[in-house]
């Protein structure tokens, strides 16, 4: 491949001079979402803010979090980033732990599970392509106990979240009863 061949997208900006359109999101904002047992979510990037082109969101899991069941999406990739501390992660055959600085990317109808069962806290950024209101999900999730079983298979159906066990979401597995190390 030469520096010459093109290999970017076709232009989406069609002006001479650039606009003014960045936005920072400041490490003290408040955080956009927190969970009963005080772990925190941002919301860095959504599909309202890029226009469609992702979602990128900054997951701050206490010790022992809960984390989700085994699932798959059919309309978008999943990608992890941790910056600190350590996730349990599933590729669909076996349970790893993902430290500072791993990457996990997860293709749509890529099987996936994650988690938190270091003992400790753990931060990482999770990345939506294309954009999806990720927003939603999250904020959904602490309902579906309340949730018939028609509306809970709605709304996993809505967020494009198909768990091995539709019937309970995200909560199939206890997160200590999972697959061996």
């Amino acid at each position: 491949m030469s520096w010459l061949d093109s290999d970017y997208p076709p232009p989406r900006y069609h002006g001479d001079r650039g606009e003014i359109s960045a936005r920072l999101r400041s490490a003290d904002t408040p955080a956009d979402l927190v969970t009963p047992s005080g772990g925190r979510t941002d919301y860095l990037a959504t599909k309202a803010s890029t226009g469609g082109e992702f979602g990128l969101y900054r997951v701050r899991m206490s010790p022992e979090a809960a984390g989700t069941s085994t699932h798959f999406h059919k309309t978008m990739t999943e990608s992890f980033y941790v910056v600190a501390g350590t996730l349990r992660v599933y590729d669909g055959r076996r349970w790893f732990d993902a430290s500072a600085g791993d990457f996990f990317h997860v293709p749509p109808g890529g099987l996936h599970s994650f988690g938190n069962e270091s003992g400790e806290p753990v931060d990482f950024l999770m990345l939506f392509t294309p954009g999806a209101a990720r927003e939603g999900y999250f904020e959904g999730v602490g309902h579906l106990a309340g949730m018939s079983d028609e509306e809970r298979l709605a709304f996993f159906v809505h967020h494009d979240s198909y768990f091995t066990d539709m019937a309970k979401g995200p909560a199939a597995q206890s997160w200590q009863a999972r697959g061996a190390r």
